[in-house]
């Protein structure tokens, strides 16, 4: 089977799955990436050895971050290829992933945040800022709050993250 159908059929399979649109996009770049780089040979051709030559040669350009994301796709898009029965053996279920140092979480100073109050031209944009600041929440889970998860009397409210496994979680708006 070749690349490019074993990526149709996964996509097709984690779409059902209910992977998110964007995770779909990026796997998606990352196959027609791997795609480009092999000439869409049949799946089978392919070696551990044939893999790692590709993520070495593409990890020059590459945070170790962005390499980790390229090789869980692979181990992910391989080990599913191999669960069902279109691969006799997983070429990725060797490669690991690079270390990471601990990234210093980026933040705002109080000057910056206060720019940002002050930009606000609106009420809403107000009120957008303070709920975002106050509970941590990024834009895409308040876009998908739901008013009837807001708790108005005791100033909470109830927002799903981006992933469903991560589960509920109240957080105090006060």
């Amino acid at each position: 089977m070749l690349l490019s159908k074993a990526w149709e059929l996964y996509e097709s399979d984690k779409r059902i799955e209910g992977f998110s649109p964007q995770t779909l996009n990026a796997y998606r770049l990352k196959s027609k990436l791997l795609i480009q780089h092999f000439n869409d040979v049949d799946i089978e051709s392919l070696s551990t050895d044939q893999l790692k030559g590709y993520l070495a040669k593409s990890s020059e350009h590459l945070e170790p971050s962005s390499l980790a994301h390229r090789i869980r796709f692979k181990k992910s898009f391989f080990s599913w290829s191999h669960e069902e029965g279109y691969l006799p053996k997983n070429p990725a279920a060797k490669i690991k992933e690079p270390k990471q140092g601990k990234r210093i979480p980026k933040f705002l100073t109080e000057r910056e945040i206060e720019h940002l109050r002050e930009a606000c031209c609106n009420p809403m944009e107000k009120a957008l800022f303070e709920f975002m600041f106050s509970t941590g929440c990024i834009i895409g889970e308040i876009v998908s709050l739901d008013k009837n998860c807001i708790n108005w009397s005791n100033r909470s409210a109830i927002v799903l993250g981006k992933v469903i496994k991560k589960g509920r979680s109240t957080l105090n708006t006060a």
